[in-house]
Parts: structure tokens; C-alpha cells; sequence
């Protein structure tokens, strides 16, 4: 993409010697056709063809007329309750009914806040006790207390749908006393991890958004005819990417069932029986896609995939573009990207770049003392453009992440930047290498975690006296969380102690794993000593009052059988799950997601299963079962009919 940006080093008296070119770069500049609203380019859609395909939900289609006319018909719902400008919450999963809330709060001039279809109720409460939100859209049963109890009107939103709520409601309970309301001009708005241990919300304007939309059709060529992904979880704000993008476009947009997001087998398989020529995935949903064997007959033109650092290029047989890109909530999504083509002839092994910046973005790499930096030296990333979001809904916050830019930026270019606390580095051509974390921020399945939020979730539990969480990564570069709690007087139990925390953080945020410790080892500042955490983290745990027996039945197991006569994949199952979750206490009783699985850790226990048996699961086979007995009895069988075949 650098044919499409200019760079400031070939206007610049700091570049009269290459060696002192600034670390600065310019994307190009928005067209004029940018000023142009996102809900106005979606109306056009409606006009133009009312009768396309607006959304494709297995054998449900709503056209652009029907999904404009449930939208208004959820306008008329809420009229009078909600207003332009009013924080909305919407608790609802990839599906028509989300589609047609987003399209009715953009009517509306409201603003959308994506939680995800089942938010932990502290996550919630937190949420609404700091934001000003004037009423929760979901199904009833998986909103908080103080919504269930409070004034509600039920929505005439689809029903119909792979994820969709059989029953939609909206409800309305008093905001909090001093919680802050929306940013003025905000289109929506998405909320963050919090160092603070509570989440923080980032308010977008349309005009960012669409900026960023245009890059996206233009890179993509999304058009009438297309299939867009409806993939990224509902809570996170690539989803916003998809699904106006496709509804910008006269696109249809494409719900993902859920078991797709755990087994990349079923994601391909997904992708080819939905026609999907579009689509966007999370980091470690897609590096297991890209370096499988590839499909042949998949329709799939392009693969935006970001969220987390990409280890390797794309195999070589991969027929899809493929879209390495990065970018912070507080820059509206995508900031830079990197495209990976099939006929482009580089398949060496070395991590992708993050690329150059898209359309509006203006990157520039500052040393410690804030100064620019020259290319090829390690700096922090800020970002600055028509890309920023207007900032948090908490001002103070907001002045301390969204500064003045350094001596050297024209004003007119950009008035204020994003630091980002990624550690980069800008080769002389303007491409950005990424090359870490500045704090102690990391990713988890894409997800920006910071480990002060689930410390401050462990220590809510009265029997925790402190809690300290690492993140230790794997031979092949995945991070886990791994969480060291001192207890008080009463020691409490690692799985109580997750199960609590689920209430609090998403998914991608609980620990894989609890150690209770007597105390944390300190450096010669006195400070906790994380380096030698980690290295405990990576060292196998040891169950209390462990014997040692790692069998099936050992200490610590829950189905409290011997390990003697359990079957080969009994054995396998609950060695692979042990290592995968860091759980030698783990038993042939336990259920997966009782035990920590998690989505990614599904789909790691799945591709491990097959390269051991050469027998694939599905997703929804490991799921449903109610212990790791099953998944065994499941493989067994599997494995049978397989021997019987051949």
C-alpha cells in the first residue's frame, strides 16, 4: 500500500541525510466522499436495492427494505425513552436482531455500546455504575439484577437466527449517581480493559468511522453480491468494522455460528458453505487457518486478520489476501496494515509487518524523552489523524493518553496523538515493525487484557488477601494468564476463586490457571518480582495435597476413579487438556469450561487431538459434553468408526 501514502521525510528539512529521516508517516488523504455520513451511505443501500440481501442467517434472508423496517419498527419502540446522544448497551450476539439494533440506534442519533451477548454481571454493574447508560438491549435472563427488576418494553426484534435471543427486551434503571454520559458527537462507543481494574469506555464520531470504512471497501472492493463476515464478538470493536461495512456497501452481512469461533475446520467449512468473500477474524482465530492446508474451492477474496501480534506469513497455498493489521480502540479499529498476497512471492518465515497507515492516519515512532525518533531505532507508537476517537468518557483520562504532538508534526495534520504503549520500529521505507509492549498490557485471543483489571476481579473474594497476574507464553508464542493469589486467613479454592471472577471479566480475561502462594517474591526495589513469577508460571502447578499420580484418577481429580483401565484416549484427552490449561488437577470428571477451556484452548485441544489420532472433533462434539470422560468416549468412537473404514 505505499504507492497510496506520502511520506513526510521527502518534505522535511530533518531528512537532508537519509540515515536522519524521522520516524513519521503520513496515510494519504481522505477522499472528499469521506465527509459522507455511514448511516447516509447505508440509506443509499436501501434505496438503490431494497430487495438485495441485507442479512444471510442459514435459510433466513432479510432484504435491506425488511431489515429498514424492523429497524424503524424498533425506533417506534423506543421512541420517547431514547433519545439522540443517550448511551444504549446492547447485550445480543452476532445476528439479524443485532443488525437491526445497530441500524435503529444510528437512526436514532444514539449511541451504540456493543457488551456482548452474555456480559458478566459485575462487568455490567461497573460498566453502569460509570457510564451513563440509559437503557441494556438484550434477552432478559442474561441482563444484570438491577435491569431484571427494573421498567422494561420488549423490542420487535428478528427472533430467528443461529444466535439469536428468542426474546429481546429493552430496560431502563436509574443511572448512577455521577456517571458520566456520552461524548458529544459520538457514534459509538466501545469499552476497554482498565488498569484501574474496571473497564473504560473509548467514544468513536462517525466521521472515524467512516474514514476507516472507506479504506475497507476500497482495499476489499466489497460490493452488491458480497458476503461480509458477521465473525469478531459482539463486545469488541472489529464487529462494529463488519457489520457497517457490509451495510455500507450493499453487501450482505453473514452471522457466524458460534462453534465456528472454537475449531478451525468448522471456520473454513463456514466459509465455504455461506459463500463468505469477505471477512475479518481475530489473530488466533486465524494464524490455525492460514497454516493448515488451505481449501481450493473457498470464495474468500480477502482476510482481515488483527488483534494480536501474527507470528508467520500465510502458507503458500492460501488463495486469499491476507490483511495483517493493527490498530487500538482509541484510533477507530485499524490504524495500519500490511497486505499479504497470494501472488506477491515472499514465503519467508520472519513475523509480518503491521504495514503503513490507511487513509487519515498519521504514525510516528518517539523516543523516551517524547522526541521523534529516526527510522530504524525502537520507539513508542502514536497515532494521530482523522483515525483518533474523541477521546474516554473520563476527561482526565483522556488528557493523559491523547497528547500534544511532539516538536515537528505541522498542527494542521494533527492536533493531538494517541499513545499507544507498543513498542515499534519504522524501517526506512515507512513500514512499521511491531516489536512489543511497553507496560504490562498483553493480548489474550486478540483482546487487549490489562492484568490490574483481574487482579482487582481476584481480590474482591474476601479470602484473597492480594492478587498478582502474569501472562507466560508458550514455544509457539501464545500467552495464558496464569494468576498467584495470597490467601488470608481461610485459603480459598483455585476453581471457586474462577468461577467468582467469571462475573467480572470477559472470557478472554480469566486466568487459565489460580496458584495460591504464601508471598510474592520481590526485587531489589521492593517490588513484586514478575520476572521470577513467570518463571514459575511456566513450571508445571502441582494440585494441593497432590501425590504426584498424574493418572486420570490422581490427587485432584473429581471423578474420583483410578487411572488403572482407563482407555488410550481417556489418557490422551486428559494429558492434552492438563498441559493445554496448566491444570494437573484436572480429571476425567470435569467439565472443559468449568475447567478454564476456553474458546482459543478448545480450538488448541482440537488441532492437538487430531495431530496425535489423526481423528478431528468438531467444536460442538468437545462442547456438549458433560466431562472429559465423554470427549474421551466421543474420540473413541471416532476413532472406531475410522479403524472400521479402513
Amino acid at each position: 500500500m505505499t504507492d497510496l501514502l506520502t511520506d513526510t521525510a521527502t518534505a522535511s528539512p530533518l531528512t537532508s541525510a537519509p540515515a536522519a529521516a524521522p520516524s513519521v508517516m503520513h496515510g494519504r488523504p481522505l477522499p472528499a466522499t469521506a465527509t459522507t455520513g455511514v448511516f447516509s451511505r447505508y440509506e443509499e443501500w436501501v434505496r438503490r436495492s431494497p430487495e438485495a440481501p441485507a442479512v444471510l442467517d442459514g435459510s433466513r434472508t432479510w432484504s435491506y427494505r425488511e431489515l429498514d423496517a424492523a429497524a424503524d419498527e424498533t425506533v417506534r419502540a423506543l421512541d420517547g425513552r431514547v433519545r439522540a446522544g443517550d448511551l444504549v448497551g446492547v447485550c445480543l450476539d452476532r445476528s439479524a436482531g443485532l443488525v437491526v439494533t445497530a441500524v435503529a440506534l444510528a437512526r436514532m442519533g444514539a449511541v451504540y455500546l456493543p457488551l456482548g451477548p452474555r456480559p458478566g454481571e459485575r462487568r455490567i454493574q461497573a460498566v453502569t455504575e460509570d457510564v451513563e447508560v440509559a437503557c441494556l438491549i438484550g434477552d432478559p435472563a442474561v441482563l444484570p439484577e438491577r435491569h431484571q427488576a427494573a421498567e422494561r418494553i420488549t423490542l420487535p426484534l428478528p427472533g430467528e437466527g443461529t444466535n439469536a435471543a428468542p426474546t429481546t427486551v429493552a430496560a431502563f434503571a436509574p443511572p448512577a449517581a455521577g456517571a458520566r454520559p456520552a461524548l458529544p458527537e459520538s457514534f459509538y462507543a466501545v469499552l476497554t480493559s482498565g488498569s484501574t481494574g474496571r473497564p473504560k469506555a473509548v467514544a468513536v464520531a462517525e466521521p472515524a468511522l467512516s474514514a476507516l470504512l472507506d479504506w475497507y471497501r476500497a482495499e476489499t472492493e466489497l460490493a452488491p453480491g458480497d458476503r461480509q463476515s458477521l465473525l469478531i464478538g459482539a463486545a469488541f470493536d472489529p464487529h462494529i468494522m463488519e457489520l457497517w461495512a457490509g451495510l455500507t456497501s450493499g453487501a450482505a452481512l453473514v452471522p457466524a455460528p458460534d462453534a465456528v469461533r472454537w475449531d478451525p475446520a468448522e471456520l473454513t467449512s463456514w466459509w465455504r458453505d455461506a459463500a463468505v468473500t469477505v471477512s475479518v477474524a481475530a489473530t488466533p482465530m486465524a494464524e490455525p487457518v492460514l497454516n493448515r492446508p488451505w481449501p481450493q474451492d473457498l470464495p474468500l477474496r480477502h482476510l482481515v486478520v488483527g488483534g494480536d501480534r501474527m507470528r508467520r506469513r500465510p502458507d503458500a497455498d492460501v488463495t486469499a489476501t491476507v490483511h495483517n493489521a493493527y490498530g487500538p480502540a482509541e484510533a477507530t479499529v485499524v490504524t495500519t496494515t500490511h497486505a499479504m498476497r497470494p501472488d506477491d512471492g515472499v514465503r519467508d518465515e520472519t513475523p509480518p509487518a503491521i504495514g503503513t497507515p490507511i487513509p487519515g492516519a498519521t504514525v510516528l515512532v518517539t523516543d523516551e524523552e517524547g522526541r521523534i525518533a529516526p527510522r530504524g531505532a525502537a520507539g513508542e507508537l502514536c497515532i494521530g489523524g482523522d483515525c483518533l476517537a474523541l477521546g474516554y468518557l473520563d476527561p482526565e483520562l483522556t488528557s493523559r493518553r491523547f497528547t500534544a504532538p511532539p516538536a515537528g508534526i505541522d498542527p494542521e495534520v494533527t492536533q493531538r496523538v494517541y499513545r499507544t504503549g507498543d513498542r515499534v520500529r519504522m524501517l526506512d521505507d515507512g513500514t512499521l515493525e511491531f516489536l512489543g509492549r511497553l507496560d504490562d498490557q498483553v493480548k489474550i485471543s486478540g483482546v487487549r487484557i490489562e492484568p490490574a483489571e483481574v487482579e482487582a476481579a481476584l481480590e474482591q473474594d474476601p479470602s484473597v488477601r492480594s492478587a498478582v497476574v502474569t501472562a507466560p507464553r508458550s514455544a509457539d508464542g501464545n500467552a495464558r494468564l496464569v494468576a498467584f493469589v495470597v490467601a488470608t486467613d481461610a485459603a480459598p479454592a483455585p476453581d471457586a476463586l474462577l468461577s467468582a471472577v467469571r462475573a467480572w471479566l470477559p472470557e478472554q480475561a480469566v486466568p487459565s490457571a489460580v496458584r495460591i502462594v504464601d508471598a510474592f517474591p520481590l526485587d531489589a526495589n521492593g517490588k513484586v518480582d514478575r520476572t521470577a513469577l513467570l518463571r514459575t508460571a511456566a513450571e508445571p502447578a502441582r494440585p494441593s495435597g497432590s501425590s504426584g499420580n498424574d493418572g486420570p484418577g490422581g490427587s485432584g481429580s473429581h471423578d474420583g476413579g483410578s487411572h488403572d483401565g482407563a482407555t488410550d484416549s481417556e489418557r490422551l484427552v486428559l494429558r492434552l487438556v492438563r498441559d493445554l490449561l496448566d491444570s494437573p488437577g484436572a480429571g476425567l470428571g470435569d467439565d472443559f469450561a468449568a475447567a478454564g477451556g476456553t474458546s482459543l484452548v478448545a480450538s488448541r485441544l482440537l488441532a492437538a487431538i487430531e495431530k496425535e489420532t489423526g481423528v478431528r472433533l468438531r467444536a460442538p462434539e468437545l462442547l456438549r459434553q458433560p466431562d472429559l470422560r465423554a470427549v474421551a468416549a466421543v474420540l473413541d468412537k471416532r476413532r472406531a468408526a475410522t479403524t472400521a473404514v479402513v
